[in-house]
C-alpha cells in the first residue's frame, strides 16, 4: 500500500477539498482500491464522506495515535493507495503522519502569507526524506502572482504542472458528498482535477518504482518527461532545467531549475523580493542572525 499525505501549515489552503477530490478521481481513474484517512479533529472530510452515496473511496477517521494501526488494517484489507488529510498545524504529530508518506502533497494558495508558511512543511518532509509536490490551489486565472508563486516554489521542490483555479463549483460539489468531476464532469474544474491526479499517479509510480501504477493514458500537455530522476535512495534529483507548463505560469513559461538539494537554511529563501529587504520562509531579516547581513 502507498500513502499520500496532504499537508500544509496554513489553514484554508484547500487540503480537505483536494484530498477528497484526488481520492475520488483515483477511483474513477482505476488506480485500485483507494482509502481516505481524516486526521483533522475538525472532521470536515468525515462530514463530507458521511453524506456521500457512492461506496468508494473507503474512509477511516483516525486520531494521530491510531494512524499506524489504521494503515496496517487498510493494507491488510487490500487498499492500494491511502490519502491522508491533516490538520493545519505543524506539530510532532503531523511529523509522525509525514513519516508514513510515500509522497507529500502541499497545496499552496498563490499569496505571500501562504508562501511564507510553506517552509515548516518542507522542513518536516525533508527531515523524513519524503518527496514533495506543491500544488498551486485556488488561483485567480491569469493573475501574475500565480506564475511568480510557481517560480518561487520550484526552487524548493517539484511544482505540479496543473494549477487548480478558484471556482465556486469546487465548494458546491462537496455539499452532498460528491466532487466536481461527478457533478459537472465536463467542466474545466473537473479537467484540472483529472489532470492533476494523472500527474500525481505517474510521479508516485516513479517514486515507489511500481510500473503497475502508471496511468494507461496521459495527456500530452502533462508530458514533462520527468526531468527528475529517482536515485537509489529514493530522493528525486534534477537532471536538467524544468520548464513549468503554461497551465502553471499564467502569462508565459519560465525556465527554472529543478529541486536541487540545498542546505536547510538556504532552502528557506522563497523569493527575491522587489524591495531591498531579504525575506525567508516566515521570517523577517532581523529574526535570524544569518539574515542580518545585507
Amino acid at each position: 500500500m502507498y500513502t499520500i499525505v496532504c499537508a500544509s501549515q496554513k489553514g484554508g489552503s484547500g487540503k480537505t477539498t483536494l484530498s477528497g477530490h484526488l481520492a475520488v478521481e483515483a477511483c474513477r481513474a482505476g488506480a485500485g482500491e483507494i482509502a481516505l484517512i481524516d486526521t483533522d479533529p475538525q472532521g470536515s472530510l468525515a462530514a463530507w464522506w458521511n453524506v456521500r452515496q457512492a461506496p468508494a473511496p473507503h474512509f477511516v477517521k483516525a486520531v494521530m495515535g491510531d494512524l499506524e494501526e489504521a494503515l496496517t488494517g487498510l493494507h491488510q484489507a487490500g487498499i492500494k493507495i491511502a490519502i491522508i488529510d491533516t490538520p493545519p498545524a505543524i506539530t510532532q504529530s503531523i511529523s509522525k503522519v509525514v513519516s508514513h508518506a510515500d509522497l507529500v502533497i502541499v497545496p499552496t494558495r498563490p499569496s505571500p502569507h501562504d508562501l511564507r508558511a510553506v517552509g515548516a512543511t518542507v522542513d518536516i518532509a525533508e527531515r523524513h526524506g519524503k518527496p514533495v509536490i506543491f500544488v498551486i490551489n485556488a488561483a485567480t486565472p491569469r493573475a501574475r502572482i500565480t506564475g511568480e508563486s510557481a517560480v518561487a516554489l520550484s526552487q524548493h521542490g517539484t511544482v505540479a504542472p496543473v494549477t487548480i483555479h478558484h471556482r465556486v463549483d469546487f465548494a458546491a460539489s462537496m455539499i452532498d458528498g460528491r466532487t466536481v468531476g461527478e457533478v459537472v464532469p465536463g467542466s474545466q474544474s473537473a479537467k484540472e482535477i483529472s489532470d492533476l491526479w494523472l500527474y500525481i499517479q505517474e510521479r508516485l509510480s516513479r517514486i515507489v518504482r511500481d510500473p503497475d501504477l502508471l496511468p494507461e493514458l496521459k495527456p500530452e500537455h502533462l508530458a514533462v518527461n520527468s526531468l527528475l530522476t529517482v536515485t537509489e535512495a529514493g530522493v528525486e534529483t534534477a537532471t536538467a532545467p524544468v520548464e513549468i507548463a503554461p497551465a502553471v505560469v499564467a502569462e508565459a513559461p519560465v525556465l527554472v531549475e529543478g529541486p536541487e538539494r540545498r542546505s536547510s537554511l538556504e532552502r528557506r529563501v522563497l523569493v527575491e523580493p522587489r524591495s531591498h529587504e531579504r525575506r525567508a520562509f516566515g521570517r523577517r531579516s532581523n529574526d535570524h542572525p544569518f539574515w542580518g547581513a545585507k
